[in-house]
């Protein structure tokens, strides 16, 4: 069996260097569009060419990060970038989007495709599937335990990549709105803000309620290897290279030492992990305690040195006077500073560094300078100061210069330029399946209700809608298949079961033989959220029933087998254009419902008029905008808090399910559904899943509805304004220097 590969992030060139002169066997790295770390330096054409180049002639790999979704009017930028790729020759590309899926297996077949752990796969099924449409690694979701990477690479032979250290997200992997939410910069599209970084306000307290520490597995990587993983992934794209150099150096220990002394391999590694200066360390979901939120600690990273006692204004410029420690500082250190309000942070290279000397207020003074407090320390550091901070705002070291080491060059500085970068060509046209008849009557055109909770149906009869969707959590499943849901006030053939978008691989087993009974129940009608959750659908003979379960609830006695189901690809499934959209179909689905985040322009681009009879459009929701997989009320007792602009927000919890986070104001566009009608649009969904339901809420929401009315105090989200475009092209290839 060979040795698990060693793969670390490579977000600039120096970071590069660091990464293959600290012994990675490879490294991932993003162009100028289209992937997840857009705020990183990232690669010009001639620079990636320079590496893939001096990489392969050291036998070392080089992934491209493609791991973003891409809306209709981007397709042919898509297919302009995957055919340099595919000329190019990298050991593979990352992805995130069915579409580009879809797109680099008919159109690329030479590329080696790997699903992004933005894709959210976390079960063998959904591995499985994506095996089929031609993925060869799977990175898997980071919200898994050791046991479940386990079971997952006993029912696969695909290729597997496991994160090991670096940040963690609060959100399941890939299924975060909340920077989308907050302006348009979606994670999805490689532009996150760390809304789960910053501070919150609650009743009686504020903290960093959603601030996860960081990820670090290097004692597990023993564990890890004797499983099966393949790869072994540090994040850390947004990194210093001397961060970088450190991490994969320590890795590199354990790794080399599978086949010796285990135990003193990851001794080495962990001391060399003390000088990261990152965050708390945690194992995540490999310990069954929650140790990896500390609402205390705030979302930076590097290690405090206090808050600012004094500011000095003079010729050589800004200096803030810091408490002393025992850290002695130089000038070359890297310090963040943080803004009390928690409104900016900002990295900063020393330039000057000065101890300080009696500063007890024995002396006048000097102009310029602004005191916090009267008792000042009397010993200190005067550090160099950038504008926009003050006294009482924090510090952290979070790189010194004695660590910052210099490694041979991987791209020369004197390049061989191939000319090469992606050209004008179109991509090809494509052109969905014409809907049959009888399938654009598979579900009337009107008003659809989402609810969670099945005691929200009986308000949700008082104006009764087309059709029902209800979520498929723990407490439904449980209704659904007990007594209750004979009393339920829908049949079976008028609910439609709405999956969650996640699906681990402990859940997975459950949740099937639960979907068969089900639809021996006479329940066929499902939204998909998560690839592995096709194959459920893939037999339609009948499952065995428990001796009392008694005949089809609102459905045929049936014998023989099942009626064929009628899929719905749902919003997390993220078809955000036209291959997405051909993708899914090729699955069995011939509805969608628009993505949580998508926006007019581009819903009207992505589905022509014949095809919009068929899209079900999100018109009310309460978006769901950190998705947990753990139940956070056994960790913090409140469930309203506040941002620092006095936006509100609700956790929702659960033992079985996890836990949310939604807005307070609600999405709606109610008022545009007249507009929608007459742009063909037919289908509407008024998603009540979120806080508790009200029946007089419910009447007001439905009659803003019928009447075309606004409803006051609501968020269009992305509706009017679509994504947060930052236009980055990449440089044409030229030499360096």
């Amino acid at each position: 069996m060979n040795p698990p590969e060693l793969l670390a992030p490579a977000g600039s060139p120096e970071a590069l260097d660091a990464a293959v002169g600290a012994g990675a066997d490879g490294v991932y790295l993003g162009l100028k569009s289209f992937n997840a770390r857009m705020r990183s330096a990232n690669f010009s054409y001639a620079q990636f060419e320079g590496a893939l180049r001096s990489l392969h002639r050291m036998s070392r790999k080089v992934y491209v990060t493609v791991n973003t979704v891409f809306e209709e009017r981007e397709s042919d930028r898509m297919y302009q970038l995957l055919r340099y790729l595919a000329a190019a020759g990298p050991d593979g590309i990352i992805l995130q989007d069915f579409g580009v899926l879809r797109m680099a297996r008919e159109e690329f077949p030479s590329l080696k495709l790997h699903a992004s752990t933005q894709m959210n796969i976390a079960s063998a099924r959904a591995v499985n599937l994506l095996s089929k449409q031609g993925v060869c690694r799977v990175v898997l979701a980071r919200e898994l335990s050791l046991d479940e990477i386990r079971h997952i690479r006993g029912q696969t032979n695909v290729e597997l990549e496991v994160f090991v250290h670096g940040a963690l997200c609060i959100s399941a992997s890939g299924l975060c709105l909340f920077s989308g939410f907050l302006g348009g910069k979606s994670a999805n599209r490689g532009m996150c803000t760390q809304a789960c970084r910053r501070r919150y306000q609650r009743q009686g307290g504020e903290g960093y309620y959603f601030s996860p520490a960081d990820l670090e597995l290097v004692r597990d990587i023993p564990a890890l290897a004797d499983a099966g993983v393949n790869s072994f992934k540090i994040e850390g794209r947004m990194k210093s290279a001397e961060y970088v150099g450190v991490v994969v150096a320590a890795y590199r220990r354990v790794i080399d030492a599978l086949d010796g002394d285990r135990e003193a391999g990851i001794r080495e590694g962990l001391v060399l992990l003390r000088n990261d200066y990152a965050r708390k360390k945690t194992r995540f979901y490999f310990d069954p305690s929650i140790d990896w939120l500390n609402p205390d600690q705030d979302g930076g990273t590097g290690i405090a040195l206090g808050t600012i006692l004094k500011v000095r204004n003079g010729i050589e410029g800004r200096r803030a006077l810091i408490p002393a420690g025992p850290l002695r500082l130089e000038a070359g250190d890297s310090v963040r500073f943080h803004r009390n309000d928690d409104s900016r942070r900002l990295a900063h290279k020393l330039e000057a560094v000065e101890p300080a000397g009696d500063l007890s207020g024995n002396r006048e003074r000097k102009a310029g300078e602004r005191e916090l407090t009267d008792d000042a320390e009397s010993r200190g550091w005067w550090i160099s100061l950038p504008d926009g901070f003050e006294p009482g705002d924090s510090v952290y070291l979070i790189q010194s210069r004695g660590m910052s080491k210099r490694y041979p060059p991987v791209i020369l500085r004197h390049l061989e330029v191939s000319g090469r970068c992606p050209g004008r060509e179109r991509a090809p046209a494509l052109t969905l399946r014409p809907a049959k008849k009888k399938e654009s009557c598979l579900f009337p055109e009107g008003v659809y209700v989402a609810v969670s909770r099945p005691e929200d149906l009986f308000i949700v009869q008082s104006v009764r809608p087309v059709r029902v969707m209800l979520a498929c959590n723990r407490r439904t499943i449980a209704w659904l298949l007990g007594k209750e849901g004979a009393g339920l006030p829908f049949r079976a053939a008028e609910i439609i079961i709405v999956l969650d978008p996640y699906l681990p691989e402990a859940m997975d087993a459950p949740l099937g033989e639960e979907i068969a009974h089900l639809r021996t129940l006479g329940y066929h009608h499902f939204v998909v959220n998560n690839p592995g959750q096709f194959s459920y659908f893939r037999d339609s003979s009948p499952a065995a029933l428990p001796p009392d379960s008694g005949p089809a609830r609102g459905g045929p006695d049936v014998p023989g087998r099942l009626p064929a189901p009628s899929l719905i690809a749902g919003p997390y499934l993220y078809t955000y254009n036209r291959w997405a959209l051909a993708f899914v179909a090729s699955l069995g689905t011939d509805y969608v419902v628009s993505p949580p985040e998508n926006n007019r322009r581009n819903l009207e681009q992505t589905l022509e008029p014949g095809r919009r009879a068929f899209a079900f459009v999100t018109v009310f929701s309460y978006p769901p905008l950190f998705r947990i997989r753990r139940d956070l009320g056994e960790v913090y007792d409140f469930r309203e808090f506040q941002d620092s602009r006095g936006e509100g927000f609700r956790l929702i919890c659960g033992k079985a399910d996890g836990s949310l986070v939604i807005p307070e104001r609600p999405f709606s566009i109610v008022d545009k559904i007249p507009f929608l009608q007459r742009a063909g649009f037919g289908r509407f969904i008024v998603d009540l899943a979120g806080p508790p339901l009200k029946k007089r809420d419910y009447k007001d929401i439905m009659a803003a509805v019928r009447s075309g009315s606004p409803l006051s105090g609501a968020s269009r989200f992305n509706w009017k304004d679509g994504f947060y475009v930052l236009e980055r092209t990449a440089a044409i290839s030229r030499p360096l220097g």
